[in-house]
């Protein structure tokens, strides 16, 4: 069912669409607002204006379950400048450390470090970041000139590998844990190989199994856009990584006024999120709790 907002789901959807570098992931959002003419969107992971590709937006109702998207893993593209380091560890930062002829790595010694990372690693955030220190986050800090000792931080990377050596130019793709900082990684690649690095350029390729290969373009984003069919992406499609139990419209009934039903005959774990279908689509997510399957977000209503 669609309102009469053009063809927006009416319990929601994501949308992918290819962000550029240059405008803020709050920037995009607050376009596709105007350009769907509809107010409840939100994005399910920042990309900095530094880097481009997969923005996730949740429409409508669909924007309250960002928290189950938030935490995918993701795969980027990136490269880096060997030879130069930054306080910022990309391109848009102040030049820290510059070697005059630096002896550049050759592509086995690059290939050696970067196997170093895999698996799960300790990571100390960039001082330029959005992590909050004491309610105020790291780059307004750092513009000020204060330096904050962070302490690392655990994150998983399941695979690295060189994708181009152009010395001093390498280009590699990394698939991460959520809360990874590529940043750093070009920054630690550079302090193993003893020449400094800074990261050049940054592109988010797939977000779980939401790939922007997918994706509409943001320059699609334009004043009375309507997005076709296709473009926009079921919750049961987005949300596939959860667990998912179809409920009859009784239990469905139920679960929109906050009463738990009893656990379908199905084996199901107490502690992850399990979405819930109804007849006519996602529903919402729930949680086994006391031998009952309890609502944690259900979706009504059409957006606003």
């Amino acid at each position: 069912m669609t309102t009469d907002l053009g063809n927006v789901p009416e319990r929601g959807a994501a949308l992918l669409v290819d962000k550029p570098v240059g405008p803020s992931s709050h920037g995009l959002v607050v376009r596709a607002r105007r350009s769907l003419r509809v107010r409840r969107i939100g994005h399910t992971g920042t990309l900095d204006p530094f880097a481009s590709g997969l923005l996730v937006l949740l429409v409508g109702p669909a924007t309250r379950l960002s928290e189950y998207l938030s935490g995918l893993p993701k795969v980027y593209s990136a490269r880096a400048l060997l030879g130069i380091s930054t306080d910022t560890h990309d391109a848009r930062g102040r030049v820290l450390e510059a070697a005059q002829t630096p002896r550049l790595p050759t592509l086995d010694e690059i290939e050696e470090e970067l196997s170093g990372f895999l698996g799960r690693i300790q990571q100390v955030p960039p001082q330029f970041s959005a992590k909050k220190v004491n309610g105020e986050p790291m780059y307004k800090k750092a513009r000020r000139g204060e330096t904050v000792e962070l302490a690392p931080v655990e994150v998983e990377i399941s695979r690295i590998q060189v994708t181009g050596y152009n010395p001093p130019e390498v280009t590699f793709e990394v698939a991460c844990s959520a809360g990874t900082y590529i940043r750093a990684l070009a920054r630690d690649l550079g302090d193993r190989l003893s020449v400094g690095a800074h990261l050049t350029a940054l592109r988010r390729t797939s977000v779980g199994h939401l790939s922007v290969e997918h994706a509409i373009s943001a320059s699609e984003l334009q004043q009375g856009y309507v997005p076709d069919p296709e473009q926009w992406i079921d919750l049961t499609e987005a949300l596939d990584h959860l667990q998912m139990v179809r409920v009859p419209e009784e239990s469905a009934e139920r679960l929109r006024h906050g009463g738990s039903i009893p656990l379908p005959d199905m084996e199901l774990e107490s502690g992850p999120p399990i979405g819930i279908m109804d007849e006519t689509g996602f529903l919402g997510i729930a949680e086994v709790r006391d031998d009952q399957l309890a609502p944690r977000k259900i979706l009504m209503g059409p957006p606003q």
